[in-house]
């Protein structure tokens, strides 16, 4: 339930509403944002179609692609075996690829959750002839026999899609189960995220949003799926704005694991004192807790912010590819409003 405008300001919701109507247009992919402030929504709104083929309106139960605001759901079943002591983050890499290269047995757990493993970019070793898109498994195929790192292991920050990767097959290997099924029965039913899917290739997502960027001119063109679009670990999971927001408020109530005493324990500074990496969040604590990531792909941009000690919760889901530029001005007002504390244009930008 949206609290009542006495308690947010008419005039922020109106320009809201302007700085929406600037970014999308109602006939037209879209986006969809959510403000949660004292853990109360105060703003909901989705504007435009989930496909220019079927005159669908994007609602706030319309799943989007995460993209890599995934990285924090794999995260969480990391966090969550971590806890039951069925894998440790000082495990290396070899105790569940025994056939990866040597590099392996200096590579752990924690530094696939906060980037500091130095791990191959499966972007770089793709064949040039793929046809097929890539699975996490294949994933661990193209690099597992990859006896280097970007650096030693545990002493930088790179970011890596392939950690992620090979964390969720981490996760299948440790619970016995298919990712997707760990994360629906350990997450997703258990807080009630009903419509949440990681994808599947062959499997429906109900009520989703399409994938669409724009050309050279402007032009919006169809950019659903890509060669990697199929790995789970890095990308995978599909949301909307209602069902985020359950997962939103579990974070805030410790639900199924302490984040904050999580982040504390597993996280790699970034470089330029820029904050720092953990658990699928990039976060700093110059004023208390604040944290935030974002998820590009070829047809979703997207971003979430948290700021747990107020109970504040921004996301902003769009099925328009390289579409940030229209979240920042949203952003900034609500800084103005004092909701949210940093430039987030500027955090993002110096994570990117």
């Amino acid at each position: 339930m949206i609290v009542p405008l006495s308690l947010f300001s008419q005039t922020l919701q109106q320009d809201l509403d302007a700085l929406l109507a600037a970014a999308f247009k109602p006939d037209q992919p879209g986006g969809a944002l959510l403000v949660v402030e004292g853990g109360r929504v105060v703003y909901e709104k989705a504007v435009g179609i989930v496909n220019l083929e079927l005159d669908e309106k994007l609602t706030p139960q319309t799943n989007f692609r995460m993209a890599s605001v995934s990285k924090q759901f794999t995260a969480m079943a990391i966090l969550l075996l971590e806890k039951e002591g069925k894998l440790s983050f000082d495990d290396p890499l070899t105790r569940f690829f025994p056939d990866f290269a040597p590099v392996g047995a200096h590579i752990t757990v924690g530094q696939l959750l906060t980037h500091s493993s130095g791990i191959r970019a499966y972007e770089s070793v793709m064949p040039d002839d793929l046809q097929e898109q890539l699975s996490d498994a294949g994933v661990l195929a193209l690099i597992k026999g990859i006896d280097n790192t970007y650096f030693e292991p545990g002493t930088a920050f790179r970011y890596s899609n392939s950690a992620y990767c090979l964390l969720a097959l981490i996760v299948e290997r440790t619970s016995g189960q298919s990712f997707p099924a760990y994360l629906r029965k350990r997450i997703f039913r258990p807080l009630g995220m009903k419509d949440t899917r990681v994808y599947e290739a062959g499997k429906r997502i109900k009520n989703r949003a399409y994938g669409y960027a724009r050309d050279e001119s402007g032009q919006l063109y169809f950019s659903d799926q890509s060669l990697t679009s199929a790995t789970k670990g890095d990308g995978g999971v599909y949301t909307s704005l209602e069902d985020y927001l359950k997962w939103h408020l579990a974070l805030q109530t410790n639900r199924l694991i302490d984040l904050e005493e999580a982040l504390d324990k597993v996280n790699a500074p970034l470089p330029g004192n820029k904050g720092r990496y953990g658990a699928g969040w990039f976060f700093k604590k110059e004023d208390g807790l604040e944290m935030f990531h974002s998820g590009s792909t070829c047809g979703f941009s997207n971003m979430v912010i948290r700021i747990p000690e107020k109970g504040v919760m921004v996301a902003f889901f769009s099925n328009i590819a390289g579409n940030h530029e229209a979240f920042y001005p949203i952003f900034d007002r609500l800084r103005k409003a004092g909701i949210l504390r940093s430039d987030i244009r500027a955090w993002h930008e110096a994570t990117d």
